[in-house]
């Protein structure tokens, strides 16, 4: 149990000295003695942490573990702006890495064959997005499909004689000559128009047409070659004028009899409902069904069990809510039936995997302030957690070891294997070692005290990296967005907490009331009510924090959120306009009858605000209205946002930058052409963050 002091959280040399006694050689930055990682081997620190640093990490992903169990393959991105981008096999015994791919083109959508003597990937190699297979023991990747269409994504079935593709295709269209012709037809028009009669008109960044994303099947040949490439495949929802919830949402039934999707059914309501629904196709004359049709809140992630007895998936309750606990539903094909599983566990689950012996289920789920890893028992419904130490993602099992990437908010992602009882922690890649070599990075430490309502609320802290015991340090206080999310012990691309502690500043991040991981009604408590209990909870941890650590300089701080965080910020404008020195918004909502009107994914609004600006939830629309409270501001404020924003469109950045400027106070807008809700490009995170930094040191004049 965590008592209202600092609990310290491992250190990057604690991490690496303590549980990864056992380290294994890698070709990328490994231990030179295969393991045995000693005191004089830990980095030099010498530097400070920067944006162009952190652009310039390997990137790790489609991280994938044989079915022998006997080596590891991933991605690796030799930093964001790189076209160096392939995979690598790792021997899980010797530690011994391979590279296996080295086309300019690279390489994504990884998986094994059935044997694990080959890999299936992606890759544009051959003009466009085609499935490539790749044997292990020898030879160059040969071309699997040769579709007129680019391949978005595929699924290979357990057997390895269906292949599941996302193609993106023509509304009505029944063959991949239609499509094209299609795409020739609108090159050719000289007119530029869209039309619509029916919402959603656009999605985060772009407006939608006439093209959706569909699901496909096709037969896989014995053996692959340039004389049976797959030319041909079924389109499973070929009516459906709608997208698939992704490739990632499509899972095959190990006898090849099945396959089971996430997906909208087609309807006008796509913009105001979460319904997705979990559909299971019978493959032997490509027919489906809604097979969770009585539930109309979301259902998503299909998993078969290895023995293709049971098909589970998550589901939540509330309609129309995207922030519900995703709890575990297993369908029993021997019997039709479908349970819920550990219904009272109070925590919402990210992802899922059945274990080898299809007797319980590992997943991961947030859990205060972490991304952990619990196993899950069906049959009682008992659930057990394995590992809880930063946030983990690409969980996998074979035998008794999970295996699993990791990141924390002082270490980017690298794999990891821990015993299914939680022991023996070991790290199998450290893809940064040389980058990381030389970096100073932050300690940081998990707190909790007294929010609204006297009930807990955790946050967490890290000291500037050149902290010097007796000196008084400037404060950057984070808000995360969502508002339904969590500024944890993780590694973040945008928002990286080290980049301030290497300017010279405290971060404070306090994951307030409607913040994950901490329980559903600490999450659900948000709604109706965004200015009311997130704002005390953050008044009460400033309090809190300054009074804790006095070398913080509450005089000295400045406030920075985006989305959610941003709305924050505005309504700290005008409803706590003495708490800090500047403010930083990017993408913050300003008002928010006309937000409603102007946003995509109205079910967004119409759950956390009760309903549509026109209903009798108005009343909480303009309540908790930052541009209702203009008259208090007085803040010094950078504004920031995307112009391909339709998230938060962004009339309501010029809408906060013209009160500031109309009322003279000192303000900044700084517009990104391309860019929508995230700063994604890499030469434009460099230029956020000198504006950002530029701004934060004008108010506190760090040092």
């Amino acid at each position: 149990m965590i008592k209202n002091t600092f609990v310290k959280q491992a250190k990057s040399a604690a991490l690496i000295a303590a549980s990864l006694a056992c380290l294994p050689a890698a070709a990328f930055n490994a231990a030179a003695d295969n393991g045995a990682l000693v005191a004089n081997q830990l980095p030099t620190i010498q530097s400070a942490f920067t944006v162009e640093k952190l652009n310039e990490l390997n990137q790790l992903h489609n991280v994938k573990v044989s079915p022998k169990g006997d080596i590891i393959v991933y991605g690796l991105k030799m930093g964001s702006s790189s076209t160096d981008n392939h995979l690598y096999a790792q021997n899980l015994k010797s530690g011994e890495v391979t590279q296996l791919t080295s086309h300019a083109k690279g390489e994504g959508n990884v998986a094994f064959s059935q044997s694990g003597d080959s890999i299936y990937f992606l890759s544009s190699r051959s003009g466009s997005s085609q499935v490539w297979q790749l044997p292990l023991t020898g030879g160059e990747a040969m071309q699997m499909t040769n579709l007129p269409l680019a391949v978005n994504g595929f699924v290979i079935s357990p057997s390895g004689k269906k292949l599941a593709l996302e193609l993106s295709v023509k509304n009505g269209c029944k063959t991949f000559e239609c499509t094209l012709e299609a795409r020739k037809a609108d090159e050719a028009k000289k007119h530029q128009v869209r039309t619509y009669d029916q919402l959603m008109v656009r999605h985060w960044d772009h407006w939608l047409d006439e093209y959706n994303e569909h699901l496909f099947v096709a037969d896989v040949p014995e053996k692959i070659s340039a004389a049976t490439q797959i030319t041909t495949a079924t389109d499973i929802v070929a009516n459906w004028h709608g997208d698939i919830a992704g490739i990632s949402q499509v899972a095959f039934h190990p006898e090849d009899t099945k396959l089971a999707f996430s997906a909208k059914a087609p309807a006008k309501d796509h913009a105001w409902t979460t319904n997705f629904d979990i559909f299971e196709v019978n493959l032997k004359d490509n027919s489906f069904e809604n097979i969770t049709k009585e539930n109309l809140a979301w259902d998503a992630k299909p998993l078969y069990s290895s023995n293709g007895r049971y098909l589970a998936y998550l589901a939540m309750k509330t309609p129309g809510y995207e922030s519900d606990k995703f709890s575990i539903n297993i369908k029993d094909n021997h019997t039709g039936q479908t349970k819920l599983v550990a219904g009272s566990w109070d925590r919402s689950v990210s992802s899922m995997i059945f274990s080898p012996n299809n007797r319980s289920l590992f997943v991961t789920a947030q859990d205060v302030g972490q991304k952990s890893v619990f196993e899950v028992h069906p049959e009682f419904g008992d659930v057990r957690k394995v590992y809880s130490d930063g946030s983990v993602a690409d969980l996998a099992v074979h035998g008794e070891q999970l295996y699993f990437t990791r990141h924390s908010l002082n270490s980017p992602k690298d794999i990891f294997t821990i015993h299914r009882d939680g022991s023996a922690l070991q790290q199998l890649t450290q893809v940064n070692k040389d980058k990381l070599a030389n970096i100073n990075f932050a300690d940081f430490e998990q707190f909790n005290f007294k929010g609204w309502n006297d009930e807990t609320v955790h946050g967490y802290l890290l000291k500037p990296a050149n902290f010097e015991a007796g000196k008084k340090y400037p404060m950057a206080f984070l808000v995360h967005g969502g508002p339904q999310g969590s500024f944890g012990n993780m590694f973040h691309y945008r928002w990286n907490a080290q980049l301030w502690a290497a300017q010279g500043y405290g971060v404070v991040m306090v994951d307030f009331h409607g913040s994950t991981g901490y329980g559903q009604a600490f999450t659900d408590s948000i709604a109706g009510d965004w200015g009311g209990k997130p704002l005390e909870d953050l008044q009460k941890g400033f309090a809190h924090i300054v009074e804790q650590e006095k070398w913080l300089d509450e005089d000295r701080s400045c406030a920075l959120g985006a989305s959610y965080g941003g709305y924050m910020m505005n309504w700290i404008a005008g409803n706590w306009p003495d708490g800090f020195n500047c403010l930083v918004n990017h993408a913050g909502l300003f008002d928010m009858p006309s937000f409603y009107g102007t946003t995509e994914e109205l079910w967004f609004p119409e759950h956390d605000l009760g309903g549509p600006v026109w209903s009798q939830a108005r009343d909480d629309y303009n309540k908790f209205n930052p541009s209702a409270f203009v008259t208090n501001w007085k803040t010094p404020m950078l504004v920031i946002q995307g112009e391909l924003d339709y998230r938060v469109p962004y009339a309501q950045s010029l809408g906060a930058f013209t009160s500031l400027q109309r009322q003279g106070i000192d303000s900044r807008l700084v517009m990104f052409p391309s860019e929508d809700h995230h700063i994604r490009n890499p030469d434009n995170l460099v230029v956020w963050y000198q504006e950002v930094f530029k701004w934060i040191n004008k108010y506190t004049k760090a040092q």
